[in-house]
């Protein structure tokens, strides 16, 4: 399957368990792989054969800046679900969701989670 990637999107959520997360809130980043076939949109040079990667910033804006979540898991699956619902062409996708500045202990660049979804 063809891929399209929107790599470290960056947005300001109120994500997290701990009440500080709630209330200050922090940056995201977040990676997706759209699998779709591009096959019609490379010959014909229509957009309406693809999927609008513009479109797919302001569904992704729209879930990560909307409804605090305690779990970045459910940011993701949220993400995924909008994602499907707003993309006919879309046949899978991996959401990726990284925290670079969670509020734990240590030395490392930042935590993240990934999950992959087919059309069901």
């Amino acid at each position: 399957m063809d891929k399209i990637y929107l790599n470290k999107m960056a947005f300001y959520g109120f994500h997290g368990v701990f009440p500080e997360e709630k209330k200050l809130g922090q940056r995201f980043l977040v990676d997706l792989i759209l699998e779709v076939d591009l096959k019609n949109a490379g010959e014909t040079d229509d957009i309406y054969q693809s999927i609008d990667y513009g479109l797919v910033y302001q569904v992704t804006k729209q879930v990560v800046e909307g409804p605090s979540k305690n779990l970045v898991e459910a940011v993701a699956e949220d993400l995924s679900a909008e994602l499907f619902s707003h993309f006919g062409l879309l046949a899978a996708c991996t959401v990726k969701v990284i925290k670079p500045d969670p509020p734990i202990p240590g030395h490392y660049q930042s935590v993240a989670i990934e999950i992959h979804r087919e059309k069901s």
